[in-house]
């Protein structure tokens, strides 16, 4: 992408901010050019993150249902998905589904509860439990 072609639409998600973006200049040399963004990258963010609102609803209502630990919903506000949790702590995918168990949750010992808390960047204490107000 040209310098001069660098988008600048001003997104909303942005909110007044500059993205840095690498571009050419007219000897084609690559350089650092602020961007205010695009609609096309406003829309995508915009969906994914309605998406992710949704899955924690979803999960909401499993919870409330008790079908579900209180740690997918985490997950979900954390913006996070199941890989990206299990690369954070070291934990296998396998056990932290296992862990959506209410019965395994409420057994799992604090070293691995504050494992957990640390990665979704709450406490222990708060990941036992839902926020009544969300």
């Amino acid at each position: 992408m040209k310098d001069y072609e660098v988008p600048q639409e001003d997104s909303v998600i942005f909110k007044g901010q500059k993205k840095a973006l690498y571009a050419t200049d007219a000897e084609g040399n690559y350089k650092i050019v602020p961007s205010t963004g695009w609609k096309v990258e406003e829309t995508a963010t915009l969906q994914a993150v309605n998406a992710i609102e949704k899955q924690a609803f979803q999960s909401l209502e499993r919870y409330k249902a008790g079908l579900t630990s209180p740690l997918e919903f985490y997950i979900h506000k954390a913006r996070m998905d199941l890989p990206t949790l299990a690369q954070c702590t070291g934990i296998f995918q396998w056990r932290i589904r296992r862990h959506f168990q209410p019965r395994i949750f409420k057994k799992l010992p604090p070293k691995l509860l504050k494992k957990y808390a640390d990665a979704l960047n709450t406490t222990s204490e708060q990941l036992l439990s839902l926020p009544t107000d969300d």
